[in-house]
C-alpha cells in the first residue's frame, strides 16, 4: 500500500461538492476542507491572488492518476495545484483503511 496525501487548492464555492465528488467516485479516501486560503502566485505574467479552499485528499498512489481526472473533470481553474506528498508512516489500522477505502471495500469502524 502506498498512501498518498494530495493537496489541491479551490474556489471556495466549488471545494465542497469537489471534496464530496472525490469520496463518492472511491478516488479519495477522506478529504480535509480547509477554507479561508489566501494564495499568492504568478499567473499570466503578474503576481495574481486569491481566496480558495485547500483540499488535502488521502489516497493511494495507484489511484492519483484517477483522483488528478476527477479533479480535471470538475475543477474551474485551467491549471490547478494537484501535488501528491508521500505518507512514510502512520497508525496502521489508518493507512489500511485509506487502501480499502479507495480499492471499494471499505473497512468496519
Amino acid at each position: 500500500m502506498e498512501a498518498v496525501v494530495v493537496l489541491v487548492t479551490a474556489p471556495p464555492e466549488e471545494a465542497e461538492a469537489l471534496a464530496g465528488a472525490l469520496v463518492e467516485a472511491r478516488v479519495a479516501a477522506c478529504v480535509n476542507l480547509l477554507p479561508g486560503v489566501r494564495s499568492w502566485f504568478w499567473w499570466e505574467g503578474a503576481v495574481d491572488h486569491a481566496e480558495e479552499s485547500l483540499l488535502v485528499i488521502k489516497t493511494t498512489r495507484p489511484r492519483l492518476e484517477a483522483l488528478i481526472a476527477a479533479v480535471r473533470d470538475r475543477h474551474s481553474y485551467q491549471v490547478f495545484e494537484a501535488v501528491a506528498l508521500p505518507i512514510t508512516a502512520g497508525y496502521p489500522p489508518y493507512l489500511e483503511w485509506i487502501d480499502a477505502s479507495v480499492a471499494g471495500a471499505e473497512r468496519p469502524r
